[in-house]
């Protein structure tokens, strides 16, 4: 025993209270939230940025930024209880509600927390169709000419990622996707820069910078009301990723502490998406202003180098189906655990069945992993199918995830765990914050709803 526990300190694992092994670092750490955060969302900036114009795209891409790192901050010091260095481990988002805030709250949290994730799927379904059918498009017009009809459909690429997500979704757990993310992150980095370099390189070629101070016109003020509400919940998309730090961070060997690695690798992966967002969204705004695509490389305000956006796109799935996985996880740990504790002494919730396919690793097969994650997967394939909308889509889920499960659970686990009282200065400072969160959420829920049902009925 003494000879394992010195090879396990060796080579930098920590087995801790659980019995769980845990060998994340600062670097899968901001890996896994890379993957988690610069996703379907960045695509969709460029176009928020030409609703909400050169003064309120910009600023609400930081102040969505600094209100990201500040909700993570707060609920990193939450993964211990009472103390957050020495407590009792909480390792997912739901446990740390449960233990500090109650039943009643944790089942709304657990409602809101599984929705969104079950929603980020549906997200990453459309966004990955779209970029496959972008590819095929893209050879087309370099074919044939920027005119040419060049029309296909995206049930087709749905289906097929949704076949590839089932194979994927037989991964165990989180402690076994630290490659899966590490590639899906250099994926992320490739086609936000790729998409950054065209709005640059166009903006050069343009000589000029498009846009305006407002924004792109619309018909009334009530539609473009509707379209800064939409672009809000786009931008909310884009950067919170509370609902799996928690996870995340449970995948941290300590020492050191784990609240101390995660708020810096928090910090870390912060300030690079930022740098991206703002890039691709500004340089996108500023090359195509009035024009700017709803989706920035499959909305075809770039056409050439056909090979390059074909990367890009490529670069898209398969950072997507690294994140389709971080998002599902979570969504499949709860519910196994559930019906092994239901059903303890049931075969098919059980038993593991070994299977060994030529040049792969012999594969461990449970009949209830196998069913439920099939059909999880068959489900939000088949709602992104009947609603193919990105930007909508995206301004809905943005909406709903971003004011409940990254402000104020946070925020209400803080006051607990560090025994803030009522109207002392942090009390008021965290209050207001909330509340002004919570009004985003209202107008951009409220924008992107009007949205989506426009574009079912046009």
């Amino acid at each position: 025993m003494a000879v394992d526990q010195s090879l396990e300190l060796a080579s930098g694992s920590c087995n801790d209270d659980d019995g769980q092994l845990r060998t994340g670092t600062l670097f899968s750490c901001v890996a896994h939230i890379i993957t988690a955060v610069i996703g379907a969302g960045v695509l969709s900036l460029a176009w928020s940025t030409s609703q909400l114009g050169w003064i309120g795209g910009p600023v609400a891409l930081l102040c969505f930024a600094i209100i990201t790192y500040v909700s993570s901050h707060l609920l990193s010091d939450c993964y211990r209880s009472p103390d957050p260095v020495t407590g009792k481990r909480n390792h997912s988002y739901i446990g740390a509600v449960r233990l500090n805030l109650g039943k009643t709250q944790t089942w709304f949290c657990g409602s809101l927390q599984y929705l969104s994730m079950y929603g980020t799927g549906i997200a990453y379904v459309i966004t990955t169709a779209t970029s496959m059918r972008a590819i095929q498009r893209s050879n087309c017009y370099h074919e044939k000419g920027h005119q040419a009809a060049c029309s296909y459909g995206d049930t087709m690429y749905m289906l097929l990622f949704g076949v590839l997500q089932i194979v994927m979704s037989q991964i165990p757990d989180f402690h076994n996707m630290e490659w899966l993310s590490v590639i899906a992150a250099i994926m992320s980095f490739a086609y936000a820069f790729i998409g950054f370099g065209l709005g640059f390189a166009k903006v050069i070629e343009n000589g000029e910078i498009h846009g305006s101070i407002t924004g792109i016109p619309a018909s009334s003020v009530a539609n473009k009301l509707w379209l800064c509400f939409q672009a809000l919940g786009d931008i909310a998309f884009a950067y919170p990723y509370s609902i799996i730090l928690l996870e995340i961070q449970d995948t941290l060997k300590s020492p050191p502490a784990e609240n101390k690695t995660m708020k810096k690798a928090s910090m870390i992966a912060i300030f690079v998406t930022t740098f991206f967002y703002l890039c691709c969204g500004c340089f996108g705004y500023a090359a195509f202003g009035n024009n700017t695509p709803g989706n920035l490389l499959t909305g075809f305000g770039f056409y050439e180098p056909f090979w390059l956006i074909d990367f890009a796109n490529a670069c898209i799935v398969l950072h997507l189906v690294g994140g389709y996985q971080i998002y599902s996880q979570p969504v499949f740990a709860v519910v196994e655990k559930w019906f092994g504790r239901k059903f303890p002494n049931s075969g098919f919730v059980n038993n593991f069945y070994n299977m060994k396919l030529p040049l792969f690793p012999t594969l461990q097969l449970n009949p209830l992993r196998l069913c439920f994650r099939t059909a999880y997967v068959l489900s939000t394939t088949g709602i992104a199918i009947i609603f193919p909308y990105f930007n909508q889509v995206l301004g809905v889920l943005g909406a709903l995830n971003f004011w409940p499960l990254a402000i104020y659970f946070p925020v209400e686990m803080y006051f607990i765990q560090k025994k803030i009282s009522p109207w002392t200065r942090k009390w008021i400072v965290l209050r207001t914050f909330s509340f002004v969160c919570f009004l985003v959420t209202v107008v951009g829920l409220i924008g992107s709803l009007e949205g989506l049902i426009s574009a079912k009925l046009s």
